[in-house]
């Protein structure tokens, strides 16, 4: 007969906000989850009220976690993941202590380390999976500076997509400046790994900047290059409208 005070790992380190639950296992299967000191096994069960979860050597406790949402205006040179060996700077880096010190804050989506602006960083595992589904359709936009003029005609092809390495990459929305021309505003409802610079550089063009400024309809607004901003209610609310 199974105990009910036990509940299994991956759903723990969900509601606890590490991330989802595939995102959970991926951390267990990697071994960067202890339980009592023991590495743990994926399928594991706990009783979170006994047992002492930790992650990369930080504790867990999902009974006094609450959610938290920030919005950080990444600059250039920084990496969206915690832990890297060859990362010199972290978004991480870029918060106060006591968040810095909570293993359950993670990166809602991501920005390569060339690029620069609206990145969130949350603990609530629900939030992240609206914001990075495909299927949510939740709108990324993004300032795009290349290295000449992209010429209004040739939108099209950016909205119809190129094949790179057998994977599909196309935007949603594209606005060239008409006092830029070699910049343009950029749409976007996925994420794949360098999307906007990959189908660029199939076109032709070079990406010199690239910068998000809005999720949803939350931009950065006055949140300067470095600064990070807890979220209100009503805020997080944007993000997904």
């Amino acid at each position: 007969m199974s105990d009910p005070s036990k509940e299994r790992l991956q759903k723990f380190l969900a509601q606890a906000g590490i991330g989802s639950r595939r995102k959970a296992e991926t951390f267990i299967e990697n071994g960067r989850i202890k339980v009592n000191g023991s590495v743990a096994k994926l399928g594991q069960k706990i009783d979170p009220s006994k047992d002492h979860v930790f992650m990369d050597g930080r504790r867990i406790n999902k009974s006094s976690t609450s959610n938290i949402v920030l919005a950080v205006n990444k600059p250039t040179g920084f990496t969206c993941t915690r832990s890297d060996p060859y990362a010199k700077k972290t978004i991480f880096e870029l918060l106060s202590k006591n968040f810095q010190k909570d293993a359950s804050l993670h990166c809602a989506g991501r920005l390569d380390r060339e690029s620069q602006g609206l990145i969130i960083i949350t603990n609530d595992g629900n939030l992240t999976y609206s914001l990075t589904h495909p299927s949510n359709k939740i709108l990324k936009h993004y300032t795009v500076t290349l290295d000449k003029s992209f010429p209004f005609e040739r939108v099209r092809e950016l909205i119809q997509g190129v094949v790179d390495a057998g994977e599909s990459l196309k935007v949603e929305g594209a606005l060239p400046n008409p006092s830029k021309p070699n910049e343009l505003e950029i749409t976007l409802n996925h994420g794949k790994k360098r999307e906007i610079r990959r189908l660029m550089k199939q076109l032709g063009f070079q990406v010199q900047r690239l910068e998000r400024f809005k999720i949803g309809k939350l931009a950065l607004g006055e949140i300067r290059p470095g600064q990070t901003k807890r979220l209100t209610k009503e805020e997080k609310k944007l993000l997904l409208a």
